[in-house]
């Protein structure tokens, strides 16, 4: 594995998309994002209020982190700040890593910038920087993540049942996978 890749994320580009190492730069587009956005706090389970200093200290920590590569997601045409993708929870013994993305506002939604950016990221998880694993958790009520995941080759590996209490009601958290050989076979 190619970790050293980590504390030195490189730039990823798609037709509409720059992937660039999201830090301080990126604190207005983030906190707009966590705190003016309910669905997206819906879709990811997000109870937690941000204060402005936790996110500017989270924000901080992120440019040389060896551990994790989180990428600013910025539409090429305009230079807008749409979103987030992010590799963590490195497991270097067993060449895993956990995945997640959030969009920031439901203007975002639908328009297939989710899976852009994920075809980038997973690419380079197991193509570049060697990982054989990448793995993430969605609730059952996100049909538009569900359906990006399984075009980027993502597996359903599991069932975490009554994982999330929200409004009411309980969800489940679906666990999937993506591994190296999937990659290759496509």
């Amino acid at each position: 594995m190619r970790t050293q890749l980590l504390a030195r994320q490189p730039e990823l580009r798609t037709d509409r998309l720059r992937l660039t190492q999201l830090g301080p730069e990126h604190f207005d587009a983030m906190a707009a994002g966590l705190t003016d956005d309910d669905e997206g706090r819906r879709l990811t389970g997000t109870h937690a209020e941000h204060t402005d200093q936790q996110v500017r200290d989270f924000l901080a920590k992120l440019p040389g982190a060896d551990d994790r590569a989180d990428w600013a997601i910025v539409r090429t045409d305009d230079q807008l700040v749409i979103g987030e993708v992010v590799l963590n929870d490195l497991d270097a013994d067993n060449q895993s890593m956990n995945y997640r993305i959030a969009l920031y506002g439901s203007a975002f939604y639908g328009q297939g910038y989710g899976t852009e950016a994920g075809r980038a990221v997973i690419n380079f998880g197991l193509g570049v920087l060697g990982l054989h694993r990448i793995s993430l958790g969605v609730y059952d009520f996100n049909d538009r993540a569900l359906a990006s995941y399984a075009k980027l080759g993502f597996v359903l590996e599991g069932r975490l049942r009554h994982a999330l209490l929200w409004d009411g009601e309980w969800h489940d958290e679906l666990i999937m996978s993506v591994i190296a050989p999937d990659l290759q076979a496509q």
